[in-house]
């Protein structure tokens, strides 16, 4: 792992934490650890850490508030913008009163 290296906290299986590792914005591997060798202010889903090596012996996980905040907003307004009808585009209401007048057509 080097700077470039970012952990996304995918999900929780027992007290452990499944990690995605990204490097260079691009999924490499998972890794999995106790959630309280995390900090406490991210352990939830999606959050993001940098990996920080203090020294020689030891690694240490620091908590990317900001980059989890960026990334949650930008998710959210690419939903958002998928979840907007385009315009147009007839409701379901219309659809059925325009089958339902076509059956009794026939």
């Amino acid at each position: 792992m080097d700077d470039s290296t970012l952990l996304v906290l995918d999900r929780f299986e027992g007290d452990d934490a499944v990690l995605l590792v990204e490097e260079a914005e691009e999924l490499v591997d998972e890794l999995v650890l106790p959630t309280a060798m995390l900090p406490p202010d991210g352990q939830h889903q999606d959050a993001i850490f940098s990996v920080v090596r203090p020294d020689d012996t030891r690694v240490e996980f620091r908590y990317e508030s900001d980059l989890t905040d960026e990334r949650s907003q930008s998710a959210q307004d690419r939903f958002d913008r998928l979840s907007q009808r385009l315009p147009g585009e007839e409701t379901d209401e219309t659809e059925e009163a325009d089958t339902s007048a076509e059956s009794d057509e026939y």
